[in-house]
């Protein structure tokens, strides 16, 4: 009798070749990792080894290395013989024990499985406090300090703007050093395990045949390089509301699996209650732990926050973001670790006027910048946080739900309709909307956070000429970041193939861990308009930071 295969036996996932892809992806972990193997080949000098030159160790065959130096993406590299070994859940110096499981050797690298820790590397301190890591691919660093950890998200910080930037050393800035997270672990206000349908679910389902499911499958996240499923019982960078909500859920569907017809993704999203001690008796404790089984009580001073969990999609979330509060679709995209926000909206505010001038300013008169416009705006956080700097904001989206958010957040934070508008805009036509004598570039702040993916040159064509006198650019990936303020620092091919000129210089560059224990850094570009004669009118002799036809490509 044939074996019978465990439920969600997962296979080993490989990326395509990037020369099988009908395009790279930019800002990809695949292409971020095949930067740093290159770089890393060439600081052997085994760049120009050839692959004939290369013996390299048979599949699923173990192998010893040494741990070089860690990659953008989180993963170790080592480098063996011209050929350089990607080691998750490694850091630099360990000495460990890899499987190897393909090889790339027109690239030059080799994927692998983490073994074991022959000899440890003295950033190799930290005990993990979650049973799963180095298993789930959710988290690199757990096995390092805190401290290594932002030093290396520096690195990551120059190295994006090094490689993706296409600018000469000297228009980049030292980058600031990156500010931690207050909360290390406890932080993710949003997990979203999830669980496979049987393997002949989809056959059945087409057959008309109700879909059964001979035991409950693993519910969490993917194992680190496959497609198959880990059953995850706990994740400590969740909150507690939120780690409490997985157990509940794990519970129903346990109960519940008979009602699915395929496999499904859950919603865990933390919601709080705010509420002033002053306004009544509060029942139970306010010393962090749990009131009741599915409310956590927080002291914050004059307030008590009651924090739930929420698991559907279209109820109500709120957060509370220093004083301000923001109400969403509990699927909706909001950061979700809300313990770092207050820090990066102050270091927003402290940056985003520019450096303290002479002359009016000094002497009690307003600043010159009165005026913000938030692109991708969401549902409002940027432009509500920052709008008590500004006489007139304005938040714009392509998303009328985002929009219709927006406006019910600035009325649950009291803000002037006649100051504070949110619009929902085309892509194609973004600042169109813009009345230029209420927001005249000369006085005008513009906040960008766009998704993963960055900016698209249409977008960057239509910022330019609009031109404001400053930028402030929050990234999520700071690979596509540097791209994009390459572009605008360096100009940016236009719609009829000539290159637009760049408007603006560099004043500041620095890394925000959204994310501690991952790889992940977010990044914030503070963005000034070049002096008088650094960006002449179109057609002039700019003196931008790169000549048109010297200028490199972003990638």
């Amino acid at each position: 009798m044939a074996q019978k295969r465990p439920f969600n036996e997962g296979r080993r996932h490989f990326k395509k070749n990037k020369k099988q892809k009908t395009a790279a992806v930019e800002g990809s972990s695949e292409e971020v990792l095949l930067v740093d193997v290159r770089r890393l080949l060439e600081k052997a000098r085994v760049g120009d080894h050839e692959e004939t030159t290369r013996t390299l160790p048979e599949q699923w065959s173990e192998v010893e290395l040494t741990i070089n130096e860690l990659s953008s993406t989180g993963d170790g590299l080592a480098e063996k013989e011209g050929q350089v070994y990607v080691v998750p859940f490694t850091s630099p110096g360990d000495c460990v024990s890899a499987k190897v499981v393909k090889h790339f050797p027109e690239e030059g690298y080799t994927l692998t499985d983490f073994l074991s820790v022959k000899t440890p590397s003295q950033h190799r301190t930290e005990t993990p406090k979650c049973r799963y890591f180095s298993q789930c691919s959710g988290c690199q660093f757990q096995h390092m300090p805190y401290s290594y950890q932002l030093a290396h998200k520096k690195t990551i910080v120059e190295k994006a703007y090094a490689n993706f930037s296409g600018l000469p050393a000297s228009a980049v800035p030292a980058v600031g050093e990156t500010i931690g997270s207050p909360l290390q672990y406890g932080y993710r206000t949003k997990l979203t395990p999830h669980f496979d349908g049987p393997p002949m679910a989809r056959k059945d389902k087409r057959a008309g045949k109700k879909v059964i499911w001979e035991e409950v499958p693993p519910i969490g996240y993917m194992r680190k390089g496959t497609r198959k499923t880990m059953d995850i019982e706990e994740c400590p960078i969740g909150t507690e509301a939120v780690e409490r909500g997985l157990r509940r859920e794990r519970e129903r569907v346990h109960r519940e699996i008979d009602k699915y017809q395929r496999g499904a993704t859950l919603l865990l999203r933390e919601s709080t209650e705010r509420v002033r001690k002053s306004d009544g008796e509060l029942q139970g404790s306010v010393d962090g732990k749990m009131e009741a089984t599915d409310v956590v009580v927080e002291d914050r001073g004059e307030w008590v926050h009651r924090k739930t969990c929420i698991t559907d999609h279209k109820a109500t979330s709120t957060e509370y973001v220093e004083d301000f509060r923001f109400d969403n679709p509990a699927g909706a995209f909001f950061q979700n670790n809300n313990s770092i926000l207050p820090l990066v909206t102050q270091y927003i505010r402290e940056n985003i006027l520019g450096p303290a001038k002479s002359g009016n300013e000094a002497n009690g008169h307003e600043p010159a910048m009165k005026n913000l416009i938030d692109a991708y705006c969401g549902s409002g956080f940027f432009t509500i946080t920052l709008s008590q700097m500004f006489s007139n904001s304005i938040g714009i989206d392509i998303s009328p739900h985002s929009i219709e958010s927006a406006d019910q957040n600035a009325k649950l934070n009291s803000l002037p309709p006649d100051s504070t508008k949110f619009i929902a805009a085309d892509a194609n036509h973004l600042f169109s909307a813009i009345d230029t004598t209420k927001f005249p570039p000369s006085e005008t702040v513009v906040v960008i956070d766009p998704p993963r993916k960055g900016c698209d040159q249409n977008f960057i064509r239509q910022l330019l000429a609009y031109g404001p006198e400053r930028i402030c650019y929050v990234s999520c990936n700071v690979h596509t970041q540097a791209r994009d303020v390459g572009w605008l620092v360096g100009g940016v091919e236009g719609e009829d193939g000539a290159v637009l000129q760049g408007l603006y210089e560099i004043e500041s560059l620095r890394g925000f861990d959204f994310f501690p224990q991952t790889s992940h850094v977010e990044g914030v570009a503070i963005l000034r308009k070049k002096g008088d004669g650094a960006a002449e009118e179109e057609g002039g002799n700019g003196q931008g930071v790169a000549a048109d036809s010297d200028r490199t490509g972003g990638s």
